[in-house]
């Protein structure tokens, strides 16, 4: 298996139990955060998904820079339900998948993504892990608000 591959199945996986998650919060609860200061449910699945087209955006101009002249889809679309959203960001993921599909093995260690405006500089690679782990983070947040609502969590480890 090529490192693409592994990248892509990583990120596969996070996608898969993060829909799972999604999917169990019932409706009513979307609008439900802890306190004032926190997100909404909803907010936090347009979050990721959001996050991961600027995510993209950053990946192909190798810097955060190039977000001041990025047209957001996002913008336009108010949230409604989840199965909306991930139909909504469908197009958006596949190009990003298609995107880690070009990398070749050398430019996960050789291409830098330079976020200097937030404080780093890392290889494509470790932004590549940096984007799975900001989905696997704030799905492992949602579980926690459904545990606070008492809300049944699915099983997402089989």
């Amino acid at each position: 298996m090529k490192q693409n591959d592994l990248i892509i199945l990583n990120f596969e996986e996070i996608r898969r139990r993060s829909i799972i998650v999604w999917k169990a919060i019932p409706s009513v609860m979307l609008d439900w955060k802890p306190d004032e200061e926190a997100m909404t449910c909803a907010e936090m699945i347009r979050h990721i998904l959001e996050g991961e087209f600027y995510y993209h955006q950053i990946l192909i101009g190798k810097s955060s820079k190039v977000l001041t002249d990025v047209s957001n889809p996002y913008d336009q679309k108010k949230f409604t339900t989840v199965e909306d959203d991930l139909a909504f960001s469908k197009p958006y993921r596949e190009q990003f998948i298609s995107y880690i599909k070009t990398i070749e093995p050398s430019d996960l260690e050789n291409i830098k993504i330079d976020r200097s405006d937030v404080g780093y500089v890392r290889t494509l690679g470790d932004m590549l892990l940096r984007i799975a782990y900001h989905e696997s983070v704030h799905t492992g947040q949602l579980l926690d608000y459904m545990r606070t609502i008492n809300i049944d969590r699915p099983r997402i480890w089989d």
